[in-house]
């Protein structure tokens, strides 16, 4: 109790320096978890990608479509359990900044590939019997007010025209960090209206009877389409979420870079105050070394006042950072998976611990080997 005394006194002396110095850890740390966030925003998709699960691609390119018929081909390859597809339609609802993710899909294999979207038996039975039906997520319904039964009009921007949908159900997820602003609504629909690209999709989704064979399916679906009009690149959903993550760039090198230039900063602003403070304080640190205060004593007191500091600070600017995220996205879609993990928070925190320990310990280390009789000469 005696430390926490001294501690409390101690930060209370310059209330301007300590308020500074817990402020800069609050400004890194916030920072650190908008930039934690932006990294689950555009890489969220790896992390929740199924194991079991492969991707097929047009080789030449995402954009460009694949036949339909590649569906029965594709479920006569060994170790193939399932088989779905979906097609990007890329429309936008009222008005063109209410732009979100939405796509055209097959209703009777989609929700079962992709078994971790809950939806009851009554809104998956509407949704299949309703050739206009779609499902849309929790973050949409919220942002939107959509409720099951609305008539939800979907502007075309590959393909034109007012697209007239009804929300027959609400999907809920196994994992709160699937979420994500999405729509899906039949692929019938939109075959039958589109003005170009008929008898295609935009990409096969493979489940596997077991993750250990994948490879080997996917090297099975490349050769067979090898040399056709419409060649393969078959990844596993994992593999394909990182790859389309990485187009926008190295984001773990962006973020090691500037969390080093904040971590530096933090140990230069608090090395500087604790060494401040210390050297206000040599004949205080002099007398309680008379009084029996022993060297291992006073180097805790100095090392416990830097780590409050930037726990403190540090606490309050990922606690900032968390509750900006709970609003959800800010951009309406583009970073559907817009949250801060709680793992993200901890390491943050102990970044914070690591930084006033690293700034606290040259000082603290003087103030321990500080003679008595040469700090008293000072004052």
């Amino acid at each position: 109790m005696k430390f926490l005394h001294l501690i409390s006194v101690n930060l209370r002396r310059k209330k301007l320096r300590t308020l500074l110095t817990a402020g800069s850890f609050m400004v890194a740390l916030l920072l650190y978890g908008l930039l934690m966030t932006i990294k689950v925003a555009l890489s969220g998709g790896v992390d929740v990608a199924g194991a079991d699960r492969l991707v097929v691609l047009n080789r030449v390119s995402l954009i460009m479509p694949l036949p339909i018929s590649y569906k029965e081909q594709i479920q006569r390859i060994p170790h193939v359990a399932d088989l779905t597809f979906a097609t990007w339609f890329g429309g936008y609802y009222q008005d063109m900044k209410n732009f979100f993710p939405n796509y055209a899909v097959d209703p009777e294999s989609y929700p079962r590939v992709y078994s971790e979207y809950l939806l009851s038996e009554e809104e998956l039975a509407a949704f299949r019997a309703d050739r206009q039906g779609c499902i849309v997520s929790p973050p949409l319904a919220e942002r939107f007010g959509f409720k099951v039964g609305d008539r939800i009009p979907l502007e075309g921007t590959i393909w034109q025209g007012t697209w007239e949908l009804n929300a027959r159900g609400i999907y809920e997820v196994s994992r709160g960090e699937m979420l994500t602003s999405e729509m899906w609504f039949q692929y019938d629909y939109m075959e039958e209206r589109r003005q170009f690209f008929k008898g295609t999709v935009g990409w096969y989704v493979v489940k596997v009877d077991d993750p250990a064979n994948a490879m080997e399916v996917a090297t099975a679906i490349d050769t067979r389409f090898r040399n056709s009009p419409f060649e393969t690149k078959t990844d596993t959903e994992k593999a394909f979420a990182a790859g389309f993550a990485n187009q926008i760039g190295n984001i773990r090198l962006l973020i090691l870079s500037i969390g080093s230039v904040v971590f530096f900063t933090l140990l230069l602003v608090t090395g500087n105050s604790v060494a401040i403070s210390v050297r206000e304080r040599t004949g205080e640190l002099a007398v309680m070394k008379t009084v029996g205060f022993s060297d291992a004593s006073i180097l805790t007191l100095v090392m416990a006042e830097s780590l409050v500091v930037s726990a403190v600070g540090g606490g309050i600017g990922l606690l900032l950072a968390k509750f900006f995220t709970l609003g959800g996205d800010p951009t309406g879609g583009m970073l559907p998976y817009f949250y801060l993990p709680g793992r993200s928070m901890l390491a943050g925190f102990g970044v914070a611990l690591a930084a006033g320990a690293g700034a606290g310990i040259i000082p603290a280390v003087g103030a321990m080997r500080l003679k008595i009789v040469d700090a008293l000469r000072r004052v």
